[in-house]
């Protein structure tokens, strides 16, 4: 996020951020996803919730919306696919409808509109990398190859590795993250669970989770 957001935003009011949730109720999911996205160059994966689920390989609770990340760079090949449908980006509990270039230089996170009906169906994020290296947006110091960091279903839908879905839950711990940290830790091997604590040591030193790990 940049130290000065662009103008020409909305400024949502609490009743328009509790409404949000309506207009995420049409969201794809992730094999609907998958099937606008097959094809593309770009890496890709599902983030946040839904990926926790793909890797446990059953969904475990409702999802409020589907989250993707991409390298920033890749983002046109994205949107390119989307001709019909509108990029509002977001943040700081503003909106940028069909947001300029130097609105996407300023925040990370992107919404999908359907402009007929005005709801949401995805929450692209552009994420910092250095070609084919992901740069975790919340610690500069974490860089990984995109290879080391996608996994995939047994049908092919590419998710982020569990221990970095939990790294970025950790900053709140709100209940769904702790559900879904203490519903993730069983299915993870010994190696995800040291890489996370060692991750949330460097990132969220004295973290509650670490004695769990």
């Amino acid at each position: 996020m940049g130290e000065q957001l662009p103008g020409g935003c909305v400024v949502l009011t609490p009743d328009e951020i509790a409404a949000l949730h309506a207009r995420w109720s049409s969201c794809w999911t992730p094999s609907e996803l998958a099937q606008q996205l097959t094809g593309i160059n770009t890496p890709w994966y599902v983030a946040a919730g839904w990926a926790l689920d793909l890797f446990r390989g059953k969904r475990t609770r409702a999802h409020g919306d589907i989250e993707i990340a991409i390298p920033a760079a890749g983002f046109p090949e994205v949107r390119d696919r989307f001709p019909g449908h509108i990029f509002d980006a977001v943040g700081s509990g503003r909106i940028w409808e069909n947001a300029a270039p130097e609105v996407l230089a300023a925040v990370h996170q992107t919404w999908l509109r359907d402009p007929a009906s005005g709801n949401y169906l995805l929450d692209v994020f552009r994420e910092p990398h250095d070609g084919d290296t992901w740069i975790c947006r919340r610690d500069e110091r974490i860089q990984l190859p995109y290879s080391g960091i996608i996994h995939h279903t047994h049908d092919g839908i590419p998710y982020l590795a569990p221990e970095l879905v939990l790294l970025f839950k950790a900053k709140h711990v709100r209940r769904k993250d702790q559900t879904d940290f203490e519903a993730t830790v069983p299915y993870m091997t010994s190696a995800q669970r040291e890489t996370l604590a060692e991750l949330l040591a460097l990132v969220h030193p004295g973290h509650l989770w670490i004695a769990d790990l």
